[in-house]
C-alpha cells in the first residue's frame, strides 16, 4: 500500500554543514494494520510523517502509493491522493467553524453523521458545532476535533502524531479505540501512530523504533513492545508517581 524506498532527509544547519534527520528508511506499510512509530525525542519520528505526507520534501529515496511514486507530489496533492494527517499541535482557522471543517473531510455528510463524529469523540453537538476553529479552543478540543476530521475522511494512509497529546486518560482510551475500529483489519487502509504512550504501543499489530534518524527496531508488537516498554514512561510519571494526570 505505502512504500518507503531508501528514503533520507537533509536540513542545511546555520553553520552552513549539512544534518541528516531520516536515514535510509525502507518501510511497507500493509493495508489493515495499526502502525506505531515510537523513539526518543529529537528521533525523527515527526519529521517520518511529514515527509509522508508531503509537508517535507525528502532528499533522496522514493515514496509509492499502491505502486505509484509519489515523490515529487506537494501535500495537497497527497491529500487528494488519500493521506490525512492529523497533527501533534492541530493548526487553528479563525472564521472557519467545525461543522465547515468536518464538512470538507466529508463532503456528503448530514445533520446526524456530523453530530455522531462529535460524540464520538466526545463532544457535545450542541456545543461545538458552531464553535469557531480559532484560538478559543483549547488543546484538548481542538485535538478531538482534529482526529474528528481525519476519522471522517476516506483514506487510504492516516497519520495521527501524538494522539493522546494534551487530552485525559479517558479520551487517550476512547480515540484510540476509534483508531483501531477504523482501520485494524480495514483491507482498504492503513493507520500509522506517532506515540510514546504506553497504553497505545501495546495494541498496535508493528512497532518502529526509529532514533536518531535510523530505524533501530522493528517487528510485531509481540516482538518489540517486551525490549521497549521498561523504557516507555509517561511524561508526568514522576509528577504524578505513576497515576495519569493529563490536562484537557
Amino acid at each position: 500500500m505505502l512504500k518507503l524506498e531508501n528514503v533520507s532527509m537533509t536540513v542545511n544547519n546555520s553553520n552552513g554543514s549539512r544534518r541528516e534527520i531520516i536515514r535510509d528508511i525502507n518501510i511497507d506499510f500493509e493495508p489493515g494494520k495499526l502502525y506505531a512509530i515510537t523513539g526518543p525525542n529529537g528521533g525523527g519520528k515527526t519529521t517520518l510523517a511529514k515527509v509522508i505526507m508531503g509537508i517535507y520534501q525528502h532528499s533522496t529515496g522514493n515514496i509509492y502509493l499502491n505502486g505509484e511514486d509519489i515523490s515529487q507530489l506537494g501535500v495537497t496533492e497527497r491529500a487528494r491522493c488519500g493521506i490525512a494527517y492529523a497533527f501533534q499541535q492541530p493548526p487553528r482557522f479563525k472564521g472557519l467553524n467545525v461543522s465547515d471543517l468536518i464538512k470538507i473531510a466529508s463532503p456528503g455528510i448530514d445533520g446526524l453523521g456530523l453530530r455522531k463524529k462529535l460524540r464520538d469523540v466526545g463532544l457535545c453537538p450542541e456545543d461545538y458545532l458552531d464553535r469557531d476553529m480559532g484560538p478559543g479552543l483549547s488543546g484538548g478540543e481542538a485535538k478531538r476535533i482534529e482526529i474528528a476530521q481525519v476519522l471522517s475522511r476516506d483514506s487510504i494512509i492516516s497519520i495521527f502524531d501524538e494522539p493522546e497529546a494534551g487530552v485525559d486518560l479517558w479520551t487517550v482510551q476512547r480515540l484510540i479505540g476509534l483508531i483501531v475500529q477504523k482501520y485494524q483489519d480495514n483491507p482498504e487502509s492503513t493507520a500509522i501512530i506517532i506515540t510514546h504512550h504506553e497504553n497505545v504501543l501495546p495494541i498496535c499489530d508493528e512497532i518502529i523504533v526509529l532514533e536518531e534518524g535510523l530505524i533501530k527496531l522493528r517487528g510485531s508488537t509481540e516482538e518489540i513492545w517486551p525490549l521497549i516498554k521498561n523504557d516507555v514512561q509517561c511524561k508526568m510519571r514522576e509528577q504524578c508517581r505513576g497515576e495519569v494526570c493529563y490536562e484537557l
